[in-house]
């Protein structure tokens, strides 16, 4: 019995009991991972899961149920207890739930990737790792950390409407970080990010990475940030490093775009969003540089696939144009309340997990600056780069975040290191302040996006490049 005819049977049979609508995700996911420490290896881990997850709808609701089995008889029985759930919670009369229209495919989808991450040998991803953290010990840092994760998920995709599809998605990544320990003090500092980089492609990406060749420098940054002065206080332009702006991205834009938070599903756990529905099209979110989009065909992007879980192919749309909000990110059934004519961007992250609307990658388009011009023509600001706290209100309006690293800019020059940089603001008034953005776009990936209940772990990506904000808040007043 293949994974296609399991899918086929499970839908059958939620149909059979009372759906009138049923869909099936079939997904076989290996996953690696191997840490470091001071230059031996800590921790290895090697999972691999199979299984079946069914979503039905009868009247006004869904029912979910999965299995760790894909025989006959298990995707029956899950079919028919999937629409039994609906069925049950349909008891209680709700508003309707109807489907924007989405065309019934057949297809197959292979992330690219030029080196299979599970056929490396974990002698070299070994050596990588000791290597690296070796190297920052030998360069001054009292703790230093490496480590690789690898996901390689095939899944198969089949509704009651026709769809039949599967993907197989290969993403990886990795990172190190140098923490020192000073008189009451302690700094870290991290390559390429706080978390790594990660995309959907192979282990070529971490190749990219050089991780043992950046090791001396951020183990003598992170020496040299606990004697450095403490980042000032107090109004002035601020320039993002790219990796800290992509999370910038995501918690103040990625998130307030989720339709089913907009809608309030999301209230009880994730929260809401400052956003109102009424104001698509017409409210201004940024300055005329923000143009965000919303766009899963990135080649080797984080948040990349073919087809969402629902069966809705990879799109490319605006999220925020020349500073106007004017797309969500939506599901079939929220795009229908909403009144949109699209989904496309929900996801589980298992078989076991409902899925639910997620970020796909969130990012900005370049800007005609560069990093070398932004300084230049700032007379007097901070730089900071590489996140080391984040915190945001549950509407993700009020942020305050904090970063590794900071340096002064005076008179269009990088001046002195300082420490513990932090800055804060409001959503809407700090994106209408960015004035000058580089043309040097990464696609950061984000590992650890996390949602619902219960929780489930989203893999997204968010381009970005760095960026110059006037009159930002910064530092901590004494």
């Amino acid at each position: 019995m293949t994974e296609f005819d399991a899918a086929e049977v499970a839908v059958q049979a939620a149909l059979d009991a009372g759906a009138r609508y049923a869909d099936v995700r079939v997904m076989h996911r290996r996953y690696e991972s191997m840490a470091a420490r001071n230059g031996e290896v800590e921790a290895l881990t090697q999972d691999e899961s199979i299984g079946l997850g069914v979503r039905a709808l009868v009247g006004s609701s869904w029912g979910f149920h999965a299995v760790p089995d894909v025989s006959d008889a298990a995707a029956r029985d899950a079919g028919r207890r999937a629409a039994r759930i609906a069925a049950a919670s349909a008891r209680v009369p709700g508003p309707p739930v109807d489907l924007v229209p989405s065309t019934p495919t057949t297809a197959s989808w292979a992330s690219p990737c030029e080196v299979d991450p599970l056929g490396v040998s974990l002698a070299a991803k070994g050596d990588l790792l000791v290597d690296a953290t070796r190297t920052m010990v030998d360069h001054g840092a009292d703790l230093t950390e490496g480590l690789y994760q690898v996901w390689d998920t095939t899944k198969w995709f089949v509704s009651s409407e026709g769809h039949r599809i599967d993907q197989h998605i290969r993403e990886c990544g990795g990172g190190i970080s140098a923490t020192s320990i000073g008189d009451g003090e302690t700094q870290r500092r991290s390559w390429p990010s706080y978390r790594g980089q990660y995309g959907t492609t192979g282990w070529e990406l971490v190749d990219s990475l050089d991780l043992t060749a950046h090791a001396a420098r951020i183990a003598e940054e992170s020496r040299a940030l606990l004697t450095a002065p403490l980042c000032p206080a107090g109004e002035t332009d601020l320039i993002l490093g790219g990796e800290q702006l992509a999370l910038q991205i995501h918690e103040s834009v990625g998130h307030a775009i989720e339709l089913d938070r907009i809608l309030g599903w999301e209230a009880a756990f994730a929260g809401t969003s400052w956003l109102d529905l009424d104001r698509l099209g017409s409210l201004r979110y940024g300055s005329d540089l923000m143009n965000i989009t919303i766009d899963p065909t990135i080649p080797g992007a984080l948040g990349s696939f073919g087809y969402d879980d629902e069966g809705s192919p990879a799109v490319r749309r605006d999220a925020v144009r020349e500073g106007r909000w004017v797309g969500v990110l939506a599901g079939r059934d929220s795009a229908a309340v909403a009144g949109l004519d699209h989904g496309g961007s929900v996801r589980a992250d298992g078989w076991a997990r409902l899925p639910m609307v997620r970020m796909t990658n969130v990012g900005l388009e370049p800007g005609p600056h560069t990093l070398e011009e932004i300084v230049a023509a700032t007379d007097e600001g901070v730089l900071m780069d590489i996140n080391r706290s984040w915190s945001i209100d549950d509407k993700r309006l009020n942020f305050q975040f904090g970063c590794e690293v900071g340096w002064e800019i005076r008179n269009g020059r990088r001046g002195r290191m300082v420490r513990n940089p932090t800055y804060t603001g409001i959503g809407p008034q700090f994106w209408r302040s960015m004035d000058m953005l580089s043309s040097e776009i990464v696609p950061w990936g984000t590992p650890n996006c996390g949602k619902g209940q219960p929780g489930q772990v989203g893999h997204t990506g968010h381009p970005a490049a760095p960026a110059r904000f006037r009159g930002v808040r910064v530092g901590v007043r004494a």
